[in-house]
Parts: C-alpha cells; sequence; structure tokens
C-alpha cells in the first residue's frame, strides 16, 4: 500500500473529486484542495471537516484557483507544501464536458476545451513529476476518460483531450518507473454528475461518483498504472478498439 497522509487535489469541487476526498479524510489524510468556485470550495472544505477523523491532527484547506492560469500553477504546489509538509499524493481530477457541435462549429471552442481538459493538466502533471522524482517517492493520479481510447464523432474532441493526457501519463509513469513514483491513470466511464446531467437517458453502465470515487482513491494506494473505473468499462473499451476502422466509420457513436 502507498503512503498517502498528504495529499493535493485540483478539481476538488468535481462531483468525483469530492468522494475520493471523503474516502481520503475518512482514512486520516490530510488534504489541500484547489477548486475554481470560491463558494464551492468552502462548501466542500466545510463538508471534508465534518468527516474528519476525531484526534487525528488532519489538515483541511485549500484555496480558490482557475486551473486555466497556468502561471499560478507553482504557486498552488507551493501553498500545498507549506500548508501540508511534505506531499505524498497528487490527484488531478478538473475537466469538462464540451459541446461537440459547437466545437466542431469553432476552433476557439475546440482549442478552449483542449486547454481545460488536457493543457492544463499536462501544466500541473509535470510541476508534480518534478516535485517527486528527486524524492524517489509519490504517487500521481489523474482522471482521463474511456472517450479517449478511441475517437467517436458524438465526442471527438472531448475524447481527444483525454486521449492526450492518459497518453502522457503513461510516458510519465515510464519516466517515473524507476524513481519509485507510481503514475495511475483514471478513466471512468458514464458517472451521473452535474457535467452529464445534459446526457439523455441513464442505463447500466452508467455509475455513481461514489463508486468512480472509491476506485481512484483505492488504485492510488494500491500503485496501479490503469484503472477502468468501474472495472466493466475495459472490456467494453477493448471490444471498441478491435472494431475494424472500415466498419467503425460507418457506425453512429
Amino acid at each position: 500500500m502507498m503512503k498517502m497522509k498528504n495529499v493535493v487535489v485540483f478539481g476538488a469541487t468535481s462531483a468525483i473529486a469530492q468522494e475520493a476526498l471523503r474516502m481520503l479524510v475518512a482514512r486520516g489524510a490530510s488534504v489541500y484542495c484547489v477548486g475554481r468556485s470560491e463558494p464551492k470550495l468552502s462548501a466542500v472544505l466545510a463538508d471534508l471537516r465534518v468527516r474528519s477523523v476525531p484526534d487525528a491532527d488532519q489538515v483541511i484547506d485549500g484555496q480558490a484557483a482557475d486551473l486555466l492560469e497556468i502561471p499560478r500553477h507553482p504557486s498552488l504546489f507551493t501553498a500545498a507544501q507549506a500548508r501540508l509538509g511534505e506531499i505524498d499524493a497528487v490527484l488531478i481530477a478538473h475537466g469538462t464536458l464540451p459541446d461537440q457541435a459547437a466545437c466542431e462549429a469553432s476552433v476557439e471552442q475546440a482549442l478552449a476545451a483542449i486547454a481545460t481538459n488536457a493543457t492544463s493538466a499536462v501544466s500541473l502533471l509535470t510541476i508534480a513529476a518534478n516535485y517527486f522524482e528527486p524524492r524517489g517517492r509519490g504517487v500521481i493520479a489523474a482522471v482521463s476518460s474511456v472517450a479517449g481510447d478511441r475517437g467517436r464523432q458524438s465526442n471527438y474532441v472531448y475524447g481527444a483531450s483525454k486521449s492526450l493526457v492518459s497518453t502522457f501519463l503513461q510516458g510519465l509513469r515510464n519516466r517515473l518507473a524507476a524513481h519509485g513514483v507510481r503514475v495511475v491513470t483514471i478513466k471512468p466511464g458514464i458517472v451521473d454528475t452535474p457535467m452529464t446531467a445534459a446526457l439523455p437517458g441513464r442505463g447500466l453502465l452508467w455509475a455513481s461518483p461514489v463508486v468512480v470515487g472509491r476506485t481512484i482513491v483505492e488504485a492510488m494506494e494500491q500503485g496501479k498504472d490503469e484503472v477502468y473505473a468501474p472495472w466493466y468499462w475495459y472490456w467494453v473499451m477493448t471490444a471498441l478498439r478491435h472494431v475494424p476502422e472500415v466498419l467503425f466509420k460507418r457506425l453512429k457513436l
């Protein structure tokens, strides 16, 4: 089991991150939370403090920040370290589900989606890697998506941004393996959160944030390389990846 006493979470106000944070705090971890909305972040911190372990001397703190402001990223890490001491783990869980039609019609919309879901994550991952590498330990996890496994006409801008994150994490894992740093890729399927509220229907493949949050924490503790959340998405995406392109391009997915 990986030591995760002090954890920094970016995108702490997302439904998935909140569930992961609740599990971490219940296990006695100190957390530093970064979220874009000050009111939402304050509510998250208040909830976590109520859930903290009595007499565990936990730190539960954070700050509001727009993670698209990439020059601020180093100072966020510095603030987290100053509050927590040595950092054991970092979870990157921010992102947005863009309107595919709007992205198709507008270069600016497409690039904005990639900046939010991919470019900002690359910045945070690079800083985290450079923090942990000389220390010879640590856990870096980031929420990608099953959408990144194969481009589909219904959400290929979102999928492309998540594919970038997954590939970057794969390379980072290869780089840091010899230095004792674990890099964990989390690939959720469809999760019932505010981000997916506009999607039609609710079916067997939908999962709750509680399930995904638990999967994240357990994968980080075990130092896994890549996990699908829930697990059955591994088989769904394995089948989808193996559909020949000549057939796949005829499908309306």
